[in-house]
């Protein structure tokens, strides 16, 4: 009879792990649902004393980027931290003949 409460006494115990870890995994699948990964920021003191000044960073480029009058592959690559952006993008035939309103997708390394 002991070794039949001893069985339930450690059934009860597991019961109750394995809902504290479903809990725990459905806290964590809930918070990676609702984190914006599109924008982030975080902020920079400069400077001390009464000239503290507070910068605010945010990430440049969105996913879908429309390109700007004067900017370049180039340019956009250095801004936005995508070196494939010819790869990435099948309708740029010509690297060289980009124009203002261009729609490219832009997938940052490194971020």
């Amino acid at each position: 009879m002991g070794g039949f409460m001893k069985a339930k006494t450690t059934l009860a115990i597991a019961d109750a792990l394995s809902f504290y870890c479903a809990l725990a995994i459905v806290a964590l699948m809930l918070t990676g649902a609702f984190r914006d990964d599109q924008t982030y920021s975080y902020a920079l003191s400069v400077g001390g004393g009464e000239n503290r000044l507070s910068v605010m960073y945010t990430r440049p480029c969105d996913e879908i980027y429309v390109v700007g009058e004067g900017e370049t592959l180039h340019t956009i690559s250095d801004k936005c931290g995508d070196p494939f952006i010819v790869e990435r993008n099948p309708h740029i035939h010509d690297p060289d003949d980009v124009f203002p309103g261009l729609v490219i997708k832009i997938t940052p390394s490194g971020i």
